[in-house]
């Protein structure tokens, strides 16, 4: 019988490690597929992640294996982003944190139709999760940011979705493109006006 204070058998620690190992693994690949592409070298993502190429490949024998797998990970991370928000954030700080994160997000799904081949229909499957997953949370961060005075309450979520993916396609095309300088413009564009003072009040 096990007591609080043993160890844990071997093959439970095996397996806590390999789930350890996966998370760094896709973390880094995320990060390494935002800053050069989905076509980065292996030693990238190995570099970032501190693990051996060897280790990589065991988890993810092809690249298609891994970008979908870094996929479903981000999409994991945004649904989860809007209730891990620090407290002391304002409901348009986080809404406009997410739609960083998301942008990031974005650059990878550019990447997973080539990745995928000729796997149209999986392709159009995952876009299809991820819409799913992700239109309720951008809708609720709208919501609450508009609760808060912080932008208008006419924006629909699937407009502003829409608006954020022909933002981030321009990074494809100009190397030096600032997607996310644009997505500020925008967000400013949705933001509350304080209403001006009417006569009497002071100003």
């Amino acid at each position: 019988m096990s007591t609080p204070n043993t160890p844990p058998p071997p093959a439970a620690r095996k397996r806590s490690d390999v789930r350890r190992n996966e998370q760094i693994l896709l973390d880094a690949a995320a990060a390494v597929f935002v800053r050069a592409g989905v076509d980065a070298p292996v030693r990238e993502i190995a570099a970032e992640s501190g693990l051996g190429m060897g280790t990589i490949y065991r988890h993810f024998p092809t690249r298609a294996e891994l970008v979908v797998a870094v996929f479903r990970h981000q999409v994991d991370a945004l649904s989860a982003a809007a209730y891990a928000a620090p407290a002391a954030d304002t409901p348009y700080e986080v809404l406009r944190l997410w739609v960083h994160e998301f942008a990031d997000f974005l650059v990878t799904k550019h990447g997973l139709a080539e990745a995928l081949h000729s796997d149209q229909a999986g392709f159009e499957s995952l876009h299809n999760e991820f819409v799913e997953r992700l239109l309720p949370v951008l809708d609720q961060l709208l919501k609450a940011a508009a609760a808060a005075g912080s932008t208008h309450a006419d924006i629909r979520a699937y407009d502003f979705m829409l608006a954020i993916g022909n933002l981030c396609i321009g990074v494809e095309t100009f190397p030096d493109y600032q997607a996310r300088r644009m997505i500020d413009l925008l967000l400013a564009g949705l933001a509350q006006t304080a209403p001006a003072p009417t006569a009497g009040e002071p100003k």
